[in-house]
This record gives structure tokens, sequence and C-alpha cells, in this order.
């Protein structure tokens, strides 16, 4: 038995070794993964995916021809990659000897969505007393690309002052949505699809319904401002959270986006309230 005789010859720190190194390197597969997620080497990976399938395919059917050309596609391929990713590659390598690339942990994470709650509040604050419409969606699991695609890429770093910017009436920017991906602005102007609900109140606008709208079809929360009435709601899982003081505002995005506990008696979701054309 050849096949028993070769196990046979493996201790039990063989086998101890062979599960951390598998382990080892699952870990670090999952960290490129996650590290490339939402990026547009992630569309890359996919065309080599696509290059080693089509070569495998032209080995088991005899074409020749089209196996050398994925095979040249290949191997010049990933000359090409180094070339295209200089920049990216230049800051991984700089984080991997700060020991920082795969140390992105929950503090740091923690403090940027921090920060972003921030800014959201101060822009919201502003427009709220000015009565400036708003209407802001925050991507989590569920990727919002296809809606992403319809607005005007901004990939910009969140700060109150451009968000305000950005709402400001008759401004090119102001009418649609803006979409927060990866706690920053991927794009502005974008178009949300519309709730078709029997039970939303005909007295809310197209902002409200196409927040609801947005928040049944991904796991998204969206902020508005009414421009009507410069009342703050938030929308989560097909369901509104309508006139919210601040404070209120502040708690419910730190519990959605960090974690922690809040008040059950004030977190009832409803499409009921004052008028708002939002």
């Amino acid at each position: 038995m050849p096949f028993i005789d070769i196990f046979s010859d493996y201790s039990a720190l063989d086998y101890v070794s062979d599960i951390v190194d598998i382990l080892v390197v699952w870990f670090v597969i999952y960290k490129l993964i996650m590290l490339i997620k939402g990026t547009k080497a992630v569309q890359l990976l996919k065309g080599i995916f696509v290059i080693i399938i089509v070569r495998g395919l032209s080995s088991i059917f005899g074409l020749d021809t089209l196996g050398w050309m994925m095979e040249q596609a290949l191997t010049w391929g990933f000359l090409a990659i180094i070339i295209i990713f200089q920049p990216e590659l230049r800051r991984a390598l700089e984080q991997l000897g700060r020991g920082r690339l795969f140390s992105r942990t929950g503090m740091q994470e923690e403090e940027e969505k921090e920060q972003m709650i921030e800014s959201m509040t101060k822009a919201v604050s502003y427009m709220a007393k000015r009565r400036i419409g708003a209407l802001l969606t925050l991507e989590r699991e569920t990727g919002m690309s296809d809606y992403i695609e319809t607005g005007i890429p901004l990939d910009a770093k969140i700060s109150s002052q451009l968000l305000i910017n950005i709402f400001i009436p008759n401004t090119p920017l102001h009418d649609g949505a803006v979409i927060v991906q990866k706690n920053q602005i991927a794009a502005a102007a974008c178009y949300l699809p519309l709730s078709e609900s029997p039970f939303i109140s005909k007295e809310l606008g197209t902002r409200h319904r196409a927040a609801l709208g947005v928040s049944e079809v991904t796991d998204s929360i969206t902020i508005v401002v009414s421009e009507e009435t410069g009342a703050i709601s938030i929308t989560k899982n097909g369901e509104l959270h309508r006139d919210l003081s601040l404070e209120r505002f502040r708690e419910i995005l730190t519990v959605e986006l960090i974690g922690g506990k809040t008040n059950a008696s004030s977190t009832k979701w409803s499409f009921r309230g004052k008028k708002e054309n939002g």
C-alpha cells in the first residue's frame, strides 16, 4: 500500500506543520482579497481568472493558437500589472515595512467611522437649519456599484464642507443622492430606486421614496434632510425613522456603524409623521 506508506512516514509534528501552513496561506489570501475588495484590482483579478479558464479549455480541446495567446497574456500580463499598479504596490510595501499591511483593525476603522459620523452630523445640522434638501446613502455589505455608476464619480474624503457644497441648491451635483463607499464619497447625483410600497404616506416626497426604495433592496443606511421642513430622517431595511433630533441622529448612526446600545423605546421605525415633501 504505497499510499498508506507515504502517510506512515508523517509524524504528528508534520501534520501540525502542514495544517499551520495551509491556515497561514488562507489567511494571507483572505487579507489580500479584503485589501483589494471594492477597488479596480477586483476587475483585474476577474480578468486573470477568465484568461486562466480559457487557457485550460484551450489545452483540453487542443486549441494551440488560442492557448499560446493566453500563455503570452499571462506571461507578460504580470509585468503589465506591476507597471499599472506601481503606486498601489509601493504603498503596500511601505505598509509591510511598517508592519501595517494586515493590521488595519477595529481601532483604525472605528476612528474613521467616528470621523465620518462627525462630518455627516455637522453637515446635516447645517442643512437642516437652512432647509437644504439632502439624500445620502451609506453602503454596507450589499454592493451599490450599479447606483454609483448612475452618478458623477468623486472618490473624495468625507468632510462636512464638501457634503454641504454638494447639496447647495442650483449646483450641478445637488440633485440626486450621494453614495458613501468605504468611508469615502464614491459619487454624487446618483439615481436611487423609488419605493413602490402601498403603505407609504402620499405626503412623502421623492427623496424619502428614494431613501425607502434603496433600503428595500440593499442593507444600506440612507439619510434624508427635508427641503420643506428641514426634518432629518433615516431609512434602513425598508423602514423610515422620521423627525430625528441631531442627538438621536448621531446615536443611530453610531449604533449602526460602530455598534453599541440604544434606547429601544425610541427606535420605532414608521412611515407616519408630519408632512415632509422632501
